[in-house]
């Protein structure tokens, strides 16, 4: 079976990626780690470097980290590539390490944006970073890419800046922005890059990199998709464009004139036409009908003949030409189109804009019938256009094998490791460890939910590797990867089980604008066959030396019961113990405002894995993953889940709360009041916002209503809410009446951001257990039994 993207409309859109004619500089060959210092250059025989990418992560050459899959592919066009990781952005010194590049700076702030990376959701600074080794946080800026584009102008001011990455595609136009509680203009403005990539920016990137190897300068690249530019109001390149004016919400109804308060009642219909008398009324329509103003066939009155003025004819209305194909109606192609988001000044004043333009944003989404969007920055003299072209074209099956293939040491770079030459103790990246024994399978995801960031970046087209290809890398970890004791960690992507599912139809993929595929249920054009997810399972497992295939990503749970199938092979084989899902919430307010489908389809789930895990002798078990605070989210909706939390036997630990990322749904959501999954007017739904530090805390204790920390602040919400009798001793119960001596304090899963360390308590015999009350660690294939679970992936 064939990937949908390989037989639809993307295949034939775009040039593939090794259809370029190689850089004369890849006589030098492949660099075992691109390098990181002159000495390593010097080694390779370079002079200089013709790209340097400056990073927020430590660079570990392994494929699940951006940087190094844009330097492989990059070298792999023939670019001698260099990677500044992590540099002393207090001065431009560090920038200067490998010298000029010869064609241009390529700037990211890591794998993650740098504020989610640096603050929790309660606006809290973190002391760790998985992405730097030690676990050590603070080794990067706040907005990384900003400051490190300012650094890279001030060391070396005329050489292109190209800013790509997560935190640039989630900040490519005007954003609200939740750590300073106020909208903030497009990045590509405050960097003042001279391009910004968002999304897989392989494509585009190879492109332009060859493009300005050919001497083009930068300011005239103002045609590649996935892109976004400041261009001047008055720039004769932005000329010839048909604009679609969508800088408003309000629509002008009918104007009519205002009413002589001197006039009788006689006058003043008189005045518009009418008479206030009945027989006066019957008469005047007589005479209307007459005089053609109104054809008589619409009144009845076939009969009456035009014997005031004959000349005076009665209107005839055609139906439209063009819907009985008797004619054609010039629609401006959409490669010339443009759509003009509300300004940034706008926005900034006006939420209800706000969530207008992101509305138009996230419409405009899909390769296949996406437009340009463009909106303005400043004014007067000041005044710029931020342009954003049509997203990427997705990779093909034959393009993810050959960035996936390419030669990744899957390590991090020697220079991080200790005085034994390892990684794994005090200089460990957690970030690499999670993923070191695991396989990327595809990209995108067709989910949709408003407060995940996946959509915005990767897209809602599947992209996937072919079975060869990832065959091929669980070989290469068994043989290559020192501590490879036998087990895969995952075989995932964004989700676990998307892979090679996608339209049914080339025709409706390109053209279609829905947000989800699976929401407000599955797409009768959307193939859920897991056959081949099942067969690479089943031909993994079977590999000489592969002991057990774990799968660590999240599951899409509404697709899984599609296919009962692979449910009892994913169950049987690949659970190591328990199996994380993500229902969200129990309650429709919320669920509808997430995008995610009813707690139906999780017991439909949790009824196949219980069965097929009978089957296989195992005791496993599901961990549900919940949030709180999200918006339309009442206290009510947060009381019925922790209800249903403690009639099911779980007690949460990892609670996540609502965290506002830039440009998704949910945040425009939080921001505005108002519902961007519906048409915004000013009198357009409005939704239920968790704000503020106290009804955040709350949502939050409902989750764990467990903890005796929380007890007091529950008794006196559900005495406010008029639920005393959840209070109580007995099971049906949700808090007791005794509040034990507690010190107040909260032990987070990661450790290092609790205020206090405080030793659970042994699990209750007869009590189900989940991770926090006494699963056994999983094993992610080192050899090493893990205390703490690795987190799940920020959205």
């Amino acid at each position: 079976m064939n990937a949908p993207v390989d037989v639809s409309f993307f295949t034939r859109a775009a040039k593939p990626l090794t259809s370029y004619r190689k850089y004369w500089a890849a006589r030098f060959g492949t660099a075992k780690f691109l390098p990181t210092s002159r000495a390593e250059m010097d080694a390779l025989g370079w002079d200089s470097c013709d790209i340097i990418l400056v990073t927020g992560d430590a660079y570990v050459d392994h494929p699940s980290f951006g940087m190094a899959v844009i330097g492989r592919v990059l070298e792999a066009q023939g670019f001698r590539v260099g990677i500044i990781a992590q540099p002393d952005w207090h001065s431009a010194e560090a920038f200067k390490a490998l010298g000029k590049p010869n064609l241009f700076w390529g700037v990211t702030a890591g794998n993650m944006d740098s504020m989610i990376n640096r603050y929790t959701a309660d606006r809290k600074i973190r002391s760790d970073d998985a992405y730097t080794p030690g676990d050590i946080g603070g080794k990067r800026p706040d907005r990384a890419a900003i400051v490190y584009s300012q650094r890279c102008r001030e060391a070396y001011k005329d050489v292109p800046i190209i800013l790509g990455g997560i935190e640039g595609s989630l900040r490519r136009i005007a954003h609200y922005d939740y750590w300073s509680d106020k909208v903030r203009r497009s990045i590509v403005v405050d960097a003042k890059s001279d391009l910004l990539l968002y999304g897989n920016a392989e494509r585009a990137l190879v492109e332009i990199a060859h493009r300005l190897a050919a001497r083009e300068p930068v300011q005239s690249i103002t045609d590649v998709r996935g892109t976004a530019f400041v261009r001047r109001q008055d720039d004769e390149s932005g000329k010839g464009w048909f604009e679609i004016d969508s800088t408003q919400v309000d629509e002008p109804g009918r104007v009519e004139s205002h009413i002589n308060p001197y006039m009788t009642t006689s006058e003043q219909a008189a005045e518009q036409g009418s008479t206030c008398a009945k027989e006066d009324g019957e008469k005047a329509a007589t005479e209307t009908i007459a005089a053609g103003a109104i054809p008589a066939s619409a009144t009845g009155q076939s009969g009456l003949k035009n014997e005031v003025n004959p000349a005076i004819k009665p209107l005839t209305f055609f139906p439209n030409p063009a819907l009985y194909g008797k004619g054609s109606v010039k629609v401006p192609p959409r490669d010339r189109t443009v759509i003009r988001l509300p300004s940034y000044e706008q926005i900034k004043a006006d939420p209800v804009l706000y969530a207008h333009a992101n509305r138009v944003l996230h419409l405009e989404t899909n390769p296949g019938n996406a437009r340009a969007l463009v909106q303005a920055h400043g004014e007067g003299t000041t005044a710029r256009d931020v342009w954003i072209t049509p997203p990427p074209i997705p990779l093909t099956t034959a393009e993810m094998d050959y960035v996936f293939d390419l030669p990744y040491a899957r390590g991090p770079h020697p220079s991080y490791a200790d005085e034994n030459g390892r990684h794994d103790g005090a200089t460990k990246i957690p970030a690499w460890e999670m993923i070191r024994f695991s396989v990327n399978i595809m990209r995108g995801c067709f989910g949709g939910c408003t407060f995940c960031s996946i959509t915005e970046h990767e897209g809602r087209i599947i992209q996937s590797r072919s079975e060869e290809s990832i065959i091929r890398e669980v070989e290469d970890i068994r043989d290559k990867v020192e501590g490879f004791t036998g087990t895969i960690s995952d075989l995932g992507g964004p989700t676990a089980n998307m892979y090679r599912l996608g339209c049914k139809s080339p025709e409706i993929e390109a053209a279609c604008r829905k947000p989800s595929c699976v929401y407000p249920g599955i797409c009768q054009n959307l193939t859920t066959d897991h056959g081949p997810l099942i067969k690479i399972y089943k031909r993994g497992r079977a590999l000489r030396g592969i002991k057990k295939i774990l799968i660590g990503s999240g599951l899409r749970y509404d697709l899984a019961v599609k296919s009962p199938e692979y449910v009892k092979e994913l169950v049987t084989h690949h659970v190591g113990g328990y199996l994380k899902i993500a229902p969200e919430h129990t309650e429709q307010g919320p669920l509808t405002k997430m995008m995610k489908p009813g707690i139906g389809s999780y017991d439909k789930f949790k009824t196949l894995f219980e069965k097929f895990s009978l089957e296989a002798g195992k005791k496993q078990f599901l961990i549900p993953y919940f949030i709180a605070a999200h918006p339309g989210t009442s206290d009510e909706d947060m009381m019925n889940l922790a209800v249903w939390l403690k009639k099911n036997g779980f007690r949460a630990d990892q609670v996540q709360t609502f965290y506002p990322s830039p440009m998704a749904t949910a945040t425009a959501m939080y921001h505005s009041n108002k519902n961007p999954l519906r048409r915004i007017t000013r009198d357009s739904e409005t939704v239920d916002i968790v704000r503020g530090d106290k009804r955040r805390r709350l949502h939050k204790a409902f989750l764990r209503y467990h903890d005796a920390n929380n007890w007091p602040v529950l008794r006196e919400a559900l005495k406010t809410m008029g639920r005393a009798d959840l209070i109580g001793n007995g099971k049906h119960h949700l808090i007791p009446t005794f509040q034990p001596m507690t010190d107040g304090t909260y032990t987070s899963a990661r450790r290092k951001n609790s205020t206090a360390s405080v030793t659970p308590a042994a699990p209750v015999k007869g009590r189900m257990l989940t991770q926090h009350t006494g699963l056994p660690p999983r094993d992610n294939g080192s050899g090493k039994a893990l205390g703490v679970k690795p987190l799940r992936k920020p959205r």
